[in-house]
């Protein structure tokens, strides 16, 4: 009887293994769920909010600090690639529209929201913190500004500027207008490692096999590149044509105080650095103007499927896009606002 009791294993350390076991096996497991719950928020801008109030959301003056070099490493966390656009307040539904295209490709988490207005900068961010940035000075965010008037070049002329900043911090950069909707994944296009890739703003149609070079400027020196859908890489070439547009935006400024827009100026800085810059014309068929996409039922019936942006140009006025928009079924924001990381608007 004694002996049995002397062979039997204490009571008090039963648990004590088998809790030891047991630990060595949940470790990982416990590891795992810290690791997926705290390294997505290493990342986020609001586990540097430095405002005097630690309550969430972040408070305005929060977001009036946030800098581009803390919102593009936020985007930019899983590549290395930000995807740019500028937006007023006015052009909120717009801004939407867009993003539920871009997020059907699954771009969406790449995207910074270039706001002009501290009310979009407010906005953007109570609905998707950090994906919207406000570089001084803000613009008035009360009208919409059309193409052509001041208030509209004011508004892009900034544009070159911006994207030379985040090519300054090492990042590729995809600049698109809000008046545009994906119906494929544009990066497919981007073929070889150029310094940049535009589209043509033409109607006219081009041969499926066209050139991916410059195009011959017309008979007044210039081409007709649209500055609406830009890509970058942080080279030298690429920095070098941004300098030379924000040149040659001053100079058009002094020259046709008249002129509405920035993409002139563009032309000027292609043609200009056309032998320092290596440059990549993107095919018609993927990136047609809005003068042919929208006009020219045929081609657009030839080269269905191949289409990946289509850029509502060659219109002028708010409620005239929107209405091509709806006519044509690229008004997403009506029936599906939900697959928009800003949800739906009020």
């Amino acid at each position: 009887m004694a002996q049995h009791i002397l062979n039997q294993r204490p009571i008090s350390r039963r648990p004590i293994s088998r809790l030891c076991r047991n630990g060595f096996f949940l470790l990982p497991l416990v590891l795992l769920v810290l690791l997926g719950v705290v390294l997505p928020w290493l990342g986020s801008p609001l586990l540097y909010n430095t405002s005097s109030s630690s309550s969430y959301p972040p408070s305005l003056s929060y977001w009036r600090e946030y800098s581009l070099t803390q919102a593009t490493k936020f985007v930019a966390k899983n590549g290395s690639t930000v995807i740019v656009c500028t937006v007023s307040y006015p052009f909120l539904p717009f801004l939407n529209n867009w993003l539920i295209s871009v997020s059907r490709q699954n771009h969406q988490e790449n995207v910074l929201v270039i706001a002009e207005d501290y009310a979009t900068l407010y906005k953007v961010n109570e609905k998707w913190p950090g994906h919207a940035v406000l570089i001084p000075p803000a613009l008035g965010s009360q009208t919409a500004q059309h193409f052509g008037s001041k208030g509209f070049f004011k508004f892009t002329s900034r544009r070159p500027q911006h994207l030379l900043d985040i090519l300054e911090l090492g990042y590729n950069v995809m600049y698109n207008d809000v008046d545009m909707v994906w119906l494929q994944d544009p990066f497919q296009y981007l073929e070889g490692s150029h310094d940049a890739y535009f589209m043509d703003d033409l109607t006219k149609i081009k041969p499926l096999n066209h050139s991916h070079g410059l195009p011959p400027p017309n008979r007044k020196g210039a081409t007709y590149i649209c500055s609406c859908m830009i890509f970058l890489r942080p080279t030298n070439g690429a920095k070098l044509l941004m300098n030379k547009w924000i040149e040659e935006l001053g100079t058009l400024f002094w020259a046709k105080p008249k002129e509405g827009n920035d993409q002139p100026a563009f032309n000027w800085a292609l043609n200009k650095t056309a032998h320092e810059v290596d440059v990549y014309l993107l095919p018609q068929t993927a990136f047609p103007s809005g003068g042919l996409y929208f006009t020219n039922e045929t081609w657009v019936k030839e080269t269905k499927g191949k289409h990946a942006i289509i850029h509502n140009n060659y219109i002028i006025g708010y409620n005239e896009k929107m209405k091509r928009f709806r006519d044509y079924g690229l008004w997403l924001v009506d029936d599906h606002a939900v697959e928009s990381p800003l949800g739906k608007l009020q």
